[in-house]
């Protein structure tokens, strides 16, 4: 089922990570927020909704063409920059009020990278991640089946005509996810005291977290 449903998407291809996009948007705002760093920014479309809510947005991105892409969008905006890098070489001294990670999460190690972003928010800042996670058992195969129904209803919607290939937000290289969503629960209770997880729609989970407003140590192991 999920491979039709793959190869339908590439013949109405549409994102699922954007339809998230104006919820990330919502919970950045709402944060307060002024200084917000996206990792794995793609193309750039978040950063677009964030732009001229927050003062300055950062985006990281890895994959050369897709950095560049991003910059040209963006270039001569003095409140976006964009840096071709990935997360392991962010400036450790710089702190942010928040941070966003859309289907990013699952490429990198997940227990030192929530310990990272933890680390790199300013106090009161906020995390939003919208993330994929392994399908694992009945309950996913039963939770995804409103998924199953909308995806090609949206796909016709968004784009009713055949594509010969995906736009180029959708063409950054892609990995399936490793941790099932009870596994990344697991890991956020540890390093992320307080963290909201949610299962959504379209095979993806939310997690916001905001960090402590005084400063906590968190030693190495916690």
């Amino acid at each position: 089922m999920l491979s039709r449903l793959e190869r339908f998407n590439q013949r109405h291809p549409w994102s699922h990570n954007d339809h998230f996009g104006r919820w990330v948007v919502r919970r950045v705002t709402a944060s307060g927020a002024r200084d917000v760093l996206d990792i794995g920014c793609g193309t750039g479309n978040l950063i677009a909704g964030l732009r001229g809510r927050v003062a300055e947005v950062t985006g990281l991105e890895r994959d050369p063409a897709t950095a560049r892409a991003a910059a040209e969008r963006f270039a001569g905006d003095p409140a976006v920059n964009i840096v071709e890098a990935d997360f392991a070489e962010h400036d450790r001294e710089r702190y942010w009020d928040a941070v966003t990670l859309v289907a990013v999460l699952h490429h990198l190690p997940l227990v030192p990278t929530l310990r990272a972003v933890r680390d790199c928010l300013a106090p009161g800042g906020r995390l939003v991640i919208v993330g994929c996670y392994r399908q694992s058992g009945l309950l996913d195969l039963l939770t995804a089946i409103p998924s199953v129904i909308a995806n090609p209803i949206i796909g016709m919607l968004a784009h009713p005509a055949r594509a010969a290939e995906p736009p180029p937000h959708m063409r950054a290289p892609a990995a399936d996810a490793q941790e099932t969503l009870a596994e990344i629960r697991a890991a956020a209770l540890r390093e992320l005291p307080g963290a909201r997880v949610r299962r959504r729609l379209f095979w993806r989970y939310s997690l916001v977290y905001d960090a402590p407003r005084v400063s906590v140590k968190y030693e190495v192991g916690d």
